[in-house]
């Protein structure tokens, strides 16, 4: 048929009233492809009225097929088929639609074929009308076991219904809770005092079966612990509380108390810290006094009982941001924390508080208690006060400085920050002592002299005048370790006059301890030795002996003059040596 509509519908890219127009002229191939590609919008339109079509030529295997592409076979198909019995059994049974099934299983229901509507049924998985037909059919024992292994509520509900008609509670109550219909379980269980079960079904219920619940074992009188609970666990707190209370249900509130926090109402929170004070629960009192934010009442447990501040409990009680407390009430809050973070022995939170409350020497004195080197120095650093430079400077010098070169830096920086001079005077002084008990080393002990006198001439005279002595002391110092120091340089360029000076200098008054009196003999024996004079040396080592009878005077002397020494002994003792020599004996024993 030549029909310029084609040609307009197509120029104008209406498809949709092309498909019509093939549909209506009968050209059903045209309108099929037409949907398939160009109007899938009407595709499944078409399938419909192409089946419709196909079910009027008497086509009815083409009209299955086309209803089933339309998703219109769940009812077109029984319908087209009614009157073939036959044909839609075999129908029924190649199809895999399970509302299919469900439909056949009701017609023959409704035919009362009982055991192909429990066939049908099962393949569609209506676990409801399969539990309903058994228990129709008396098959209790079938229906139980599908309710209970496939936990299908609408069977277990049906099934409880059918117990309950039939007076056996117990099973009832079992598959109304499978069902979760626990307000018919509790209703069940309140009529017929069952108790027991009655605790477990309201814990799984709503507020309001919980509550019910409550109210039936308060009204009854007994098991008034789980009515405290219930009350709990409903929301009403206030009333758990009362009733837990008035009987005394000390677990019961424990279980309440571990619910209770910041946002709960202070008052019951300051009620149940009362009643764990009164029964010597001391720990639980505290959290519950933080929690109603009595922080004072909670630190004057803390010391009456001796309980632990743990971390959690003193950043719980740190009023950041209160309208109720001034800075200065707030600052007092927390050094009474800081203070029994003292007690117990945690420097490191006390030193936090103390901080927190704008008082840096107690936070500085808790973390010299704590011994955190580290945190003593970076908390020096960043207050950057005089008083606490110098408190962490007379810590590091408690330290082994002398064996870290940073420390040592750390010292002076912080003396020098502190503008403690004469505590860094000091100090130099001390750098001195090790470099010349330790390493011998005059020189550089003589530079630390030279800086503690800088610094102590620098200092302000707060000692009444033995600033001045003290001065006096460090010249005649300097200059017996200068004079030591020229000799030691002389030797190389005359041994001679090095020997005379350094026997000079040991006439000097307080000679020791500036110069140690065995580096000077010890000078001396080693020149003896150098220059083969055994005898010389033999005699000032016998000196330096009784000078210092209970040391070990052999650190004073080179090897190289120990053995000249030791050869000198084996022949003087070749000889005869002097009898009853007693402190030539103790040299010997010494080398």
């Amino acid at each position: 048929i030549k029909c310029p509509w084609k040609k307009l519908y197509k120029s104008c890219q209406r498809f949709d009233l092309l498909n019509t127009f093939y549909q209506t002229s009968g050209q059903w191939q045209q309108a099929l492809e037409t949907a398939e590609v160009q109007d899938r919008i009407h595709l499944r339109s078409t399938y419909y009225n192409y089946a419709k079509y196909s079910e009027s030529m008497g086509d009815q295997i083409q009209a299955i097929t086309f209803y089933e592409k339309s998703d219109t076979h769940r009812v077109e198909v029984p319908r087209m088929l009614q009157d073939d019995t036959p044909s839609l059994e075999v129908y029924v049974s190649k199809t895999k639609d399970k509302s299919i099934y469900k439909w056949w299983a009701q017609y023959q229901e409704s035919q009362s074929k009982m055991d192909a509507a429990l066939h049908f049924y099962e393949r569609a998985q209506d676990y409801l009308s399969l539990v309903r037909v058994y228990c129709y059919m008396g098959n209790i024992q079938e229906a139980s076991q599908i309710a209970n292994e496939t936990g299908d509520r609408a069977a277990s509900y049906h099934l409880a219904r059918h117990y309950e008609s039939h007076e056996d509670l117990k099973q009832a109550v079992h598959f109304y809770t499978r069902a979760q219909a626990y307000n018919n379980a509790i209703r069940l269980c309140k009529e017929n005092g069952l108790d027991d079960q009655l605790m477990n079904l309201a814990l799984l219920s709503n507020p309001e079966d919980m509550m019910e619940a409550a109210r039936y074992y308060e009204e009854k009188g007994s098991h008034l612990d789980r009515a405290v609970v219930l009350y709990h666990k409903g929301g009403h707190v206030s009333k758990a509380l009362e009733l837990a209370f008035s009987t005394e249900q000390f677990a019961a509130l424990q279980l309440i108390a571990e619910d209770l926090n910041e946002n709960s109402d202070p008052a019951l929170l300051a009620r149940c810290s009362d009643f764990f004070v009164s029964h010597s629960q001391n720990e639980k009192a505290l959290e519950l006094l933080v929690a109603a934010k009595k922080y004072h009442q909670a630190l004057e447990l803390c010391v009456t009982h001796n309980l632990t501040i743990t971390n959690d409990l003193a950043e719980r009680m740190t009023v950041t941001d209160s309208k109720d407390l001034s800075r200065e009430a707030r600052n007092e809050l927390l050094e009474r924390i800081a203070d029994c973070c003292m007690r117990q022995g945690s420097y490191h939170m006390a030193a936090k508080k103390y901080s927190q409350a704008e008082n840096t020497v107690k936070a500085m004195k808790a973390l010299l208690k704590s011994g955190d080197t580290e945190k003593i120095i970076f908390f020096a650093n960043r207050c950057r006060q005089k008083e606490l430079f110098i408190m962490a400077a007379n810590y590091l010098q408690s330290l082994a400085w002398h064996e870290d070169p940073q420390i040592l830096k750390t010292i002076i920086h912080f003396y020098t920050k502190g503008k403690a001079l004469a505590l860094l005077a000091g100090f130099y002084e001390a750098c001195a002592q090790v470099e010349i008990d330790d390493y011998q080393n005059y020189e550089k002990a003589l530079d630390a002299l030279t800086e503690a006198f800088k610094c102590l001439s620098k200092a302000k005279d707060a000692s009444g005048g033995q600033q001045a002595a003290r001065l006096a002391d460090l010249q005649h110092k300097i200059t017996l370790i200068k004079k030591f120091i020229h000799i030691q340089r002389l030797y190389s360029e005359d041994p001679q006059e090095a020997a005379l000076l350094c026997e000079a200098l040991l006439q000097e008054p307080k000679l020791d301890p500036p110069i140690r009196i065995g580096d000077a003999f010890g000078f001396l024996i080693n020149h003896h030795c150098q220059k083969g004079n055994l005898e010389a040396a033999y005699h000032k080592l016998e000196e330096l002996q009784k000078l210092l009878p209970t040391q070990n005077i052999t650190c004073y002397i080179s090897q190289a003059s120990l053995q000249a020494l030791h050869s000198k002994m084996e022949v003087f003792k070749g000889r005869g040596g002097r009898a009853g020599v007693t402190e030539e004996d103790e040299v010997e024993e010494d080398l």
